[in-house]
């Protein structure tokens, strides 16, 4: 597949350049080289809270693109994890999935359970970072700063489509590859050196929980100096293979009943099972003990 764009051959873009067997998409006209000094976080950063035994950064969506940027400038690989309810009644029930989220550098909140948890404990989340709004607000800093992008999961043709609807929207923004996410996750070198070959800033990864992060912490160590988000169902959303809830049905903190309806066989056990489930267990982490509502 070849590319839709070429970049600017600056001493970066230089360094970037490869044979992208996957397709390379971008709207950029130019962009000048990111600096060398650290970002810092603006305003007061908060006490990490840990929720059913996993930790969880307490930012701002402002604090969080900052902290991403930070990541993405120290050219180091580095993971980024956005729990909600799901991924963390996941974590109760495989502790090593448990722990492969506390080995990201970076775990933000998604979604209305997580922010009663936080209550519960006499604590709060500054903003909800819905992954599929704090994604693409990522993406205008990554285009603001010529930080490049590689998606990588949804079924074959959906992560081109993402990468298109990105571009279109984000002037400026490179793609520099994608691939679908349907290979073996034990062993993929084909993938990996795809990968590296782009050797994007920031690689996203939509392979759903808990495959996403456990994916990224197994391979984490041979990319190539860049910053793994897992994002769900991003993808699909963005090339309009499933829709999003209404702006009122988000803003009512009722998205997860919209996706219910929508799906309900493949979404019924996630929400009619899983929330009652989650709310019980923090209740029971809260009021009986920390670590009771953990697998022993």
């Amino acid at each position: 597949m070849g590319p839709y764009g070429q970049r600017p051959m600056t001493t970066e873009s230089r360094k970037r350049t490869a044979m992208l067997t996957d397709g390379s998409i971008s709207s950029r006209k130019s962009y000048s080289d990111v600096g060398s000094q650290g970002t810092k976080l603006q305003g007061q950063l908060l006490t990490p809270i840990t929720v059913l035994g996993v930790r969880i950064s307490r930012l701002s969506l402002s604090q969080a693109i900052d902290a991403v940027d930070a990541l993405a400038q120290r050219k180091d690989n580095c993971a980024v994890f956005i729990l909600n309810a799901h991924t963390l009644n996941l974590a109760c029930v495989r502790p090593g999935y448990r722990n492969v989220l506390n080995s990201a550098d970076l775990v933000l909140n998604d979604g209305v359970g997580l922010e009663i948890a936080a209550r519960l404990q006499g604590s709060y989340f500054p903003a909800n970072l819905v992954g599929t709004d704090f994604v693409p607000e990522l993406c205008r800093l990554a285009a603001k700063s010529g930080y490049v992008l590689y998606l990588l999961g949804g079924v074959e043709g959906v992560a081109e489509k993402a990468s298109q609807a990105l571009v279109s929207r984000l002037p400026g923004l490179v793609v520099a590859g994608w691939h679908h996410g349907f290979f073996d996750k034990a062993a993929c070198p084909e993938v990996l050196d795809a990968i590296r070959r782009a050797n994007p800033d920031l690689l996203l990864v939509g392979f759903g929980n808990p495959l996403q992060e456990e994916w990224i912490c197994r391979f984490k160590d041979e990319l190539p100096g860049c910053v793994a988000l897992g994002v769900g169902a991003l993808f699909h959303f963005l090339a309009g293979v499933e829709p999003r809830a209404p702006a009122l049905v988000r803003r009512m903190r009722c998205e997860w009943v919209f996706r219910l309806l929508v799906a309900p066989r493949k979404k019924w056990r996630r929400y009619v099972l899983g929330n009652p489930q989650f709310l019980w267990r923090i209740c029971k982490e809260r009021f009986v003990g920390a670590g009771e509502g953990l697998p022993q």
